[in-house]
């Protein structure tokens, strides 16, 4: 069972799509495979309990990895499509792509605040892509 979940995002952050993949899934047991289609974002399983900790993720994210206009990333090339274009491939290359999450009789084996997120690395809103894939147990 396959398909892709299209999300909005606001700029650089984090946006959790729990929900949707919940109802989206069968009622088997199996393994979830979640995929994003983009190479300037990520996939993160994290705490839903506690916005701040989506802030200070996404604030770590930019100090550590910041625009290419800060003197520390003077030696990047790649600097034509914005200066958030090349930090972003950083960060989705230091951050998870892809993730796998079992399934128990349709319910994802996700922790107590633990939800699931696209990690939106560019600067300005965009749409994203993340593939779904359902293996149920045989």
């Amino acid at each position: 069972m396959q398909t892709t979940f299209t999300l909005q995002t606001r700029g650089p952050g984090l946006t959790e799509f729990t929900r949707q993949v919940a109802a989206w899934l069968p009622r088997e047991d199996g393994l979830l495979t979640l995929m994003i289609r983009h190479t300037s974002a990520s996939l993160l399983i994290q705490e839903n309990a506690d916005p701040e900790v989506q802030t200070d993720l996404t604030e770590w994210l930019h100090r550590t990895v910041p625009p290419s206009t800060d003197p520390s990333l003077s030696y990047l090339t790649h600097t034509y499509e914005g200066p958030d274009d090349m930090p972003g491939h950083i960060k989705a290359m230091l951050l998870p792509v892809s993730l796998q999450i079992p399934v128990a009789r349709g319910t994802m084996r996700l922790g107590t605040w633990q939800g699931i997120y696209l990690v939106e690395h560019r600067t300005r809103p965009h749409t994203r892509e993340v593939a779904a894939h359902f293996a149920a147990d045989r």
